[in-house]
């Protein structure tokens, strides 16, 4: 039970911190596998970006969190989706967020599955 209430709390914190501020937790139980979503329609504005959809921990099980266009926070930005990463703790999750190519980061979860890479 406790376990149960110290993951909400961190997806709770995950939820209200800045879109620049990244969260990684660890799960006992491996993702579930990406749900194919149809091809997103024609953005609602011009410059927005299809983020698509992941499943994101909720407890001790996953939420389906479906694709939603968004708007980059500045020029140049790309959405890195979140992943899982399998350690001797268990699954870790890295919640998706925005960031800049010079930032140093590896551009490969940009265009990963959502899994991580093997």
């Amino acid at each position: 039970m406790k376990n149960g209430w110290t993951m909400g709390l961190l997806v709770s914190l995950s939820l209200t911190l800045p879109a620049s501020a990244q969260v990684s937790l660890y799960i006992g139980i491996a993702p579930p596998p990406i749900v194919v979503e149809s091809p997103p329609p024609p953005p609602p504005v011009v410059g927005m970006v299809w983020v698509s959809g992941s499943w994101v921990p909720q407890g001790h099980h996953y939420r389906w969190v479906a694709g939603r266009y968004e708007r980059p926070p500045y020029p140049g930005a790309y959405w890195s989706h979140p992943h899982y990463d399998h350690y001797r703790e268990g699954w870790r999750y890295d919640e998706g967020h925005w960031d800049h190519e010079d930032h140093g980061h590896e551009h490969w979860r940009a265009h990963d599955n959502g899994h991580g890479h093997d």
